[in-house]
């Protein structure tokens, strides 16, 4: 999915942990009063993490609503970073749990091109065994998949006739691509477009956030964009996603993957309200979330109540 989780390294490293300890020491810093020892780790309350992206954090909050409901203390850890930082917290249970992209995951856990872009099972069950052996597992995937994706004002669409990533090839050399500011050194974003679609961009423009790359396309600062299939700012047509006709980008339905140690702590009162949420939901579903959190800003909880008020879930 987004290349702000996407891949990196197949290893979680030292540098990445350091971060994520001092990250999560400045959370339990601000819930204790000025000038106290950070609070210990409740055992009892289950910790979900979620990247540093607003679809993210939205979906950790609709999961982690699913086990309050089921009686189970819940802490949320938004945004707390790529999943440089997120992975190794999971790994060394800073953290608990947290709603991924099985493709993204895979792939920075080492995965090939074949596994990535297989069937949902065939990824799933490539993603279980390389987690394997690290004290992980995945649940239930979701038929919800967001996937990068690269977007075009709709008249720039209309004008020079292009709906498919392949289209751009004869155009890219005087246009200008906006997407993360990591999007260079990632495989399903400017390198892949490089090595899968010959495309050469006249000149790259970091961008902080997917609503400042829809901003930046509207207002004409930017050609090309990278957004995702399910982004909220695609809502009022102004923007165009093309189609990546040479399946550059891999699966990337939605799963929660959680220490295997919580999984025998809590059984199936805590795998069968996170599976359940899973099984319902869809693609539909995310950008339906994205649109309500995009259109009227509000926390990522208040995001949920929204959508499950007007879903009736």
């Amino acid at each position: 999915m987004s290349t702000t989780a996407g891949p990196a390294t197949s290893r979680w490293g030292r540098a990445a942990l350091v971060c994520v300890l001092l990250a999560l020491g400045c959370v339990a810093c601000v819930r204790s009063s000025p000038g106290a020892e950070p609070e210990p780790r409740d055992p009892d309350r289950v910790r979900i993490a979620s990247f540093d992206f607003p679809e993210s954090q939205v979906v950790a909050e609709l999961y982690a609503r699913a086990l309050r409901d089921a009686g189970i203390a819940v802490d949320v850890l938004s945004g707390l970073g790529t999943r440089e930082v997120v992975a190794p917290a999971l790994e060394q249970g800073q953290v608990d749990l947290v709603v991924d992209y099985t493709g993204s995951l895979l792939d920075y856990l080492g995965g090939s091109a074949a596994e990535t872009h297989g069937p949902p099972e065939q990824v799933r069950a490539a993603l279980l065994a390389r987690l394997a052996g690290r004290g992980l597992t995945a649940l239930a995937s979701a038929p919800a998949e967001d996937v990068n994706a690269f977007a075009v004002r709709a008249d720039f669409a209309r004008q020079r006739q292009v709906s498919r990533l392949s289209d751009l090839r004869p155009l890219a050399g005087r246009l200008t691509f906006g997407g993360p500011p990591e999007c260079p050194t990632r495989r399903y974003c400017l390198q892949g477009l490089e090595k899968t679609y010959g495309l050469r961009f006249a000149e790259f423009r970091p961008q902080p956030s997917r609503g400042a790359t829809a901003t930046a396309l509207e207002s004409g600062e930017i050609d090309v964009g990278l957004l995702e299939t399910t982004s909220g700012q695609l809502g009022d047509r102004r923007l165009t996603l093309l189609v990546d006709d040479r399946s550059l980008q891999p699966r990337e339905n939605l799963i929660p993957v959680v220490r295997l140690e919580l999984v025998r702590k809590y059984g199936t009162r805590l795998t069968a309200p996170l599976d359940a949420v899973s099984t319902q939901l869809t693609t539909a579903d995310l950008v339906r979330l994205n649109h309500i959190a995009a259109v009227n800003p509000v926390s990522p909880a208040e995001a949920v109540a929204a959508y499950l008020r007007l879903t009736e879930r």
